[in-house]
């Protein structure tokens, strides 16, 4: 079976702290959501590869993969609008890992959310702070952390946690790092990307909780919709 490198990076990825930490936060966070509730539909909106479909289509009862029709792996489409032709109230739970930064309009990416998901329900979010240009297809958008706040309430979500994943100083080193690659001889990136990415678990223990949640390359949010209309 092919390596799933976002599911398990080699201790020799350039995002190695990255992406262990991101599996970590999605994994636990959608363990909390389905402890007391295993009949859930989960919509994996922006799905790429699915990286963590084998962790988490155990906890659902359904998991469904949305994408852009360029993506064979998914099993229902998404416009570049983010418009889906998935019915209103459906999903208990919306993943969106690392997609907001690439879609055309946030606002309307959100919209779409919200209009899927059921009263009561969750979506987690994920997208950067800080972090390297990286289209696929698109890369439109970087976050501060009251500017994520502020885009998803004003989408009618109510936060229940925001965390920043990967300090300030760790950015900064994420940042260099990927600066130096692009000049690095390739032969050179494992040695380099395992220095580097053990400075950055180093430099991240600089920073407090609320240090990362101000200032991070990663934010993790997990919203839901409200069971009133009127909000």
């Amino acid at each position: 079976m092919k390596a799933n490198p976002r599911l398990r990076p080699s201790i020799f990825s350039t995002r190695y702290v990255h992406l262990t930490q991101l599996r970590d936060h999605t994994l636990k966070a959608i363990q909390t959501i389905t402890t007391n509730h295993q009949d859930a539909i989960l919509v994996d909106f922006g799905c790429g590869d699915m990286p963590y479909r084998t962790i988490l289509e155990p906890l659902v009862s359904q998991y469904i993969g949305v994408d852009l029709a360029i993506n064979p792996k998914a099993t229902h489409l998404i416009n570049f609008d983010s418009k889906t032709t998935l019915p209103d109230n459906y999903a208990d739970i919306v993943l969106s890992n690392q997609v907001l930064e690439h879609v055309d309009s946030p606002q309307g990416y959100l919209q779409e959310a919200m209009r899927i998901l059921k009263p009561g329900g969750y979506i987690l979010l994920t997208t950067h702070g800080y972090w390297y240009y990286h289209p696929t297809p698109n890369d439109y958008w970087r976050w501060t952390s009251a500017g994520l706040k502020k885009i998803v309430e004003q989408e009618r979500f109510q936060i229940n946690s925001f965390v920043g994943i990967m300090g300030l100083a760790p950015s900064g080193l994420q940042l260099l790092q990927d600066a130096i690659l692009l000049k690095l001889p390739k032969i050179l990136t494992p040695p380099f990307a395992l220095f580097m990415q053990t400075l950055i678990r180093l430099f991240d223990q600089l920073h407090s909780s609320e240090q990362r949640n101000r200032d991070a390359s990663l934010y993790v949010v997990l919203a839901h919709k409200p069971t009133s209309q009127h909000v």
